[in-house]
């Protein structure tokens, strides 16, 4: 199934409600719903996240991570994106959850380009979002880019753990 998103032409006011509502439906999805929907918006908003990130040049802070979980198993690639997730304290959850906001994305983005690759454990091909996971989708795609962007840094801001906490 192929997934698009079809943000409207004009920037709407006062969106700030579908926004929390996405990131609250997001945050309430499953471990796996929320790994494979954002597999499904960087698959769909792809090469637009980094230039959208100020700074996101600066994933150089976070290659020693990236090269990190290059170097594990798919099963342990895998392993380490639920504990994001869940926020799971772990050596390679910590040294993410000191990364800043945007750096994270960029992360997410580099991470995904990866799994583009084969690199990182890919998403099986044959893939679907479950019917929780295409609402949430469905919400998301209704709002313009900016607002997509900032629920995807929402979304990747609060995982891991940030040891300095």
């Amino acid at each position: 199934m192929t997934y698009t998103l079809n943000a409207p032409a004009t920037v709407s006011t006062g969106l700030a409600a579908p926004v929390s509502n996405a990131i609250s439906a997001f945050k309430g999805l499953t471990t796996d719903e929320q790994l494979g929907l954002l597999w499904v918006l960087y698959d769909n908003m792809g090469r637009s996240i980094t230039p959208a990130a100020p700074g996101a040049a600066r994933l150089q802070f976070a290659e020693g991570l990236l090269a990190q979980v290059k170097g594990l198993s798919h099963t342990d690639q895998l392993q380490f994106m639920r504990d994001l997730v869940n926020c799971t304290s772990t050596p390679l959850t910590r040294a993410y959850g000191v990364l800043s906001n945007n750096t994270k994305l960029a992360f997410w983005f580099q991470l995904a380009e990866e799994m583009r690759t084969g690199t990182v454990v890919p998403v099986p091909v044959t893939y679907r979002l479950g019917s929780a996971g295409q609402a949430v989708f469905g919400q998301i795609s209704k709002l313009d880019f900016n607002q997509q962007i900032t629920i995807m840094r929402q979304a990747v801001i609060t995982m891991g753990i940030d040891p300095l906490a």
